[in-house]
C-alpha cells in the first residue's frame, strides 16, 4: 500500500534525563518555543511500572511537545536507566535577521559550549554551532 509523501512527518523526540521541563522552559525563553502539550508520569491513564519510573519520579515529564516556528519537537525525561546523550545530530535553526541570530546564539550558548562562533560562510552570511546547557547541538544560520 502506497502512502502519500505529504503524510510523512519526521519529528525529533528528545530525552532530557530528568531535565525536560527545565529544557522546554529554556527553549520558550531563548527561541520562542510554544508548549503544545506536557504530561507527567503521574497523569498516565494506565499505571506505569516502577521499573520504568522509580518512586519519586512521578512528576517527571512523560511526554511534551513544543513548536518552534513551523516545526514541532517532542520531548520526555525518559525512563529509569536510560543513558541520555545527544550525539550524532544537531538541530538547525534558521533565523530571519542578524540581530535575532546573534541573540539566539548567545542565549543558547549560555551554560553550554560554542564549537564554531557565528561568522560568514560560503553558504550563509552568518552561521555558528554550539552545544547548549543540556548537551543538545545547535546550528544557527541567518537566512540568505
Amino acid at each position: 500500500m502506497a502512502t502519500s509523501a505529504t503524510s510523512k512527518i519526521v519529528q525529533p523526540y528528545l530525552f532530557f534525563g530528568g531535565r525536560c521541563e527545565e529544557a522546554v522552559e529554556f527553549y520558550c525563553t531563548t527561541i520562542g518555543a510554544e508548549v503544545l502539550m506536557l504530561s507527567r508520569f503521574k497523569d498516565s491513564p494506565e499505571p506505569v511500572s516502577p521499573e520504568m519510573v522509580p518512586p519519586g519520579s512521578e512528576n517527571n515529564v512523560m511526554h511534551a511537545s513544543f513548536r518552534v516556528g513551523q516545526s514541532t519537537l517532542m520531548a520526555s525525561d525518559g525512563c529509569a536507566g536510560q543513558n541520555i546523550s545527544f550525539q550524532g545530530f544537531s538541530l538547525s535553526l534558521t533565523l530571519p535577521d542578524e540581530a535575532e541570530a546573534r541573540r539566539v546564539f548567545a542565549a543558547l550558548s549560555e551554560g553550554g559550549e560554542v564549537q564554531m562562533p557565528l561568522g560568514k560562510t560560503f553558504w550563509s552570511p552568518l552561521f555558528g554551532m554550539l552545544t547548549d546547557r543540556f548537551g543538545l547541538g545547535w546550528m544557527i544560520s541567518l537566512a540568505a
